[in-house]
């Protein structure tokens, strides 16, 4: 049989269990949830890195650009080309607006359509081209903290 003071310490730890669950489901609730059109008012568009021409846009949709798990929109105008460039993290891509070619080195190009889903692969280096006709606006969550790097071309 168990003691007095076993038992308050068995009773703690069941409640402790049972409570603990609950408890992490209401600090999750505490993450507000919310939505954005390609167009919402609210968000607040910035730069792209120095080296994707002028014309390249940003907005932040959840989360922090310096941690993991980082949603944005990147935007850039029609008939608009972003240079040969890779990023640390990989990248999970939805096609929100346009028509926009992307080629992975080694792998064909591809043509994204609104609504297409694309999986780019970390570290490995891409090239993207806006068809003319609609800007387009590119739905990208990044699993790392968000960062790209100019592949520099070769001197001749």
């Amino acid at each position: 049989m168990l003691q007095k003071t076993q038992k308050y310490h068995f009773v703690k730890l069941l409640v402790l269990f049972l409570i603990l669950p609950f408890l992490f489901i209401s600090m999750q609730a505490n993450d507000a949830a919310l939505t954005y059109s390609k167009d919402d008012k609210k968000l607040e568009w910035g730069p792209c890195p120095p080296f994707i021409p002028t014309g390249c846009q940003i907005a932040v949709l959840h989360g922090d650009p310096a941690k993991n798990n980082l949603d944005v929109f990147f935007k850039v105008p029609e008939n608009f080309a972003i240079p040969h460039h890779w990023h640390t993290s990989a990248e999970r891509m939805v096609l929100v607006s346009g028509k926009l070619k992307v080629t992975y080195d080694n792998h064909e190009t591809e043509l994204l359509k609104p609504g297409m889903y694309a999986y780019g692969p970390a570290k490995l280096p891409h090239t993207a081209f806006c068809e003319k006709g609609d800007p387009c606006v590119l739905f990208i969550a990044f699993e790392e903290p968000l960062d790209a790097f100019e592949v520099m071309k070769a001197a001749n």
